[in-house]
């Protein structure tokens, strides 16, 4: 059986709404995985993880990246302004 990868998920603005929570520990290898996870623990996340930014340890990722036992994935929504 494979080791399971955990990694800390922090939710920003909209996304941080839809989940009801600014953070989480979830299991997956990859972004995407991380993500996926995230929406079936909070089904209201799905459309705003549609259209999200990810960030990996600080660096703007797509779903595809692999992800390390312990790493930082946030999930930025679209923010109005500039």
């Amino acid at each position: 059986m494979p080791a399971t990868t955990t990694v800390t998920v922090r939710y920003w603005a909209a996304a941080r709404a839809a989940a009801g929570t600014d953070g989480e520990v979830l299991a997956g290898d990859t972004v995407g995985a991380v993500v996926d996870a995230a929406v079936a623990a909070h089904p209201e996340l799905a459309r705003v993880a549609r259209v999200a930014s990810f960030l990996l340890d600080g660096r703007k990722v797509t779903r595809e990246a692999s992800v390390g036992d312990g790493a930082t994935v946030e999930v930025l929504p679209p923010f109005a302004g500039g």
